[in-house]
């Protein structure tokens, strides 16, 4: 890939696992209403357009419950206290950051998470590597529009013709592709390679190291 200086990273299924601390927020919220909870595999495919929307998917008859609010209230409470009890970078990333780092490239996240959840754990985890973190907040739009990438590439002082996304999930990709850069795709994430295949994922890799490769030799 000529030119690419920066590489902008999704987070949950990306550079961290985090369905665990995820089901037991969301399934904190739903007992606390007497709502059925979810099953690890459930919340693992309602993720991903932001924790508003992951908690829409789990409570029966999403908004329109009259209980929504609440609930979708309790889970955040839960998580920003919780959202690190079983969390923690999948194998290979804290290597691959450090690699990327010392060759000279600028690093980013961009997340569907809470603004506040998403610096923690970057702060938490990749404090010495990553050189901005962005997260929801009502002032910049979600993925998979482009405006968490956009604003990355601003703090960052980059352009698109600079950047490479990586990511798991269809959102990833389409987001890649509204800010009009390629994507990588991850295999260790939530969604399977044909799940990315038949979201248009052209570029994928199994295992971290092989993101450098790509970027160095492509």
């Amino acid at each position: 890939m000529t030119g690419i200086t920066t590489v902008i990273f999704d987070l949950d299924g990306t550079l961290l696992y985090t369905l665990e601390d995820l089901k037991n927020s969301v399934n904190y919220a739903l007992s606390k209403h007497d709502m059925e909870i979810c099953s690890l595999k459930e919340i693992q495919y309602r993720v991903g357009n932001g924790v508003r929307k992951l908690v829409e998917r789990c409570v029966p008859e999403g908004e329109a419950n009259l209980k929504f609010e609440q609930v979708f209230a309790d889970f955040k409470e839960h998580y920003q206290i919780h959202c690190n009890d079983n969390s923690g970078p999948y194998d290979g990333i804290d290597e691959l950051l450090h690699e990327l780092k010392k060759q000279g490239y600028k690093l980013a996240i961009v997340s569907n998470k809470f603004m506040d959840a998403t610096k923690e754990l970057a702060d938490l985890y990749f404090k010495d590597t990553i050189d901005v973190a962005i997260g929801e907040s009502p002032q910049i739009k979600k993925k998979p529009a482009p405006d968490t990438v956009i604003e990355a590439m601003k703090i960052l002082g980059v352009t698109k013709e600079q950047c490479v996304y990586v990511g798991d999930s269809d959102v990833d990709i389409k987001t890649a592709e509204n800010s009009g850069m390629p994507c990588i795709s991850c295999g260790w994430g939530f969604r399977t390679r044909q799940e990315q295949i038949e979201a248009g994922g052209k570029i994928f890799v199994d295992k971290p190291m092989e993101i450098l490769d790509i970027i160095k030799n492509d």
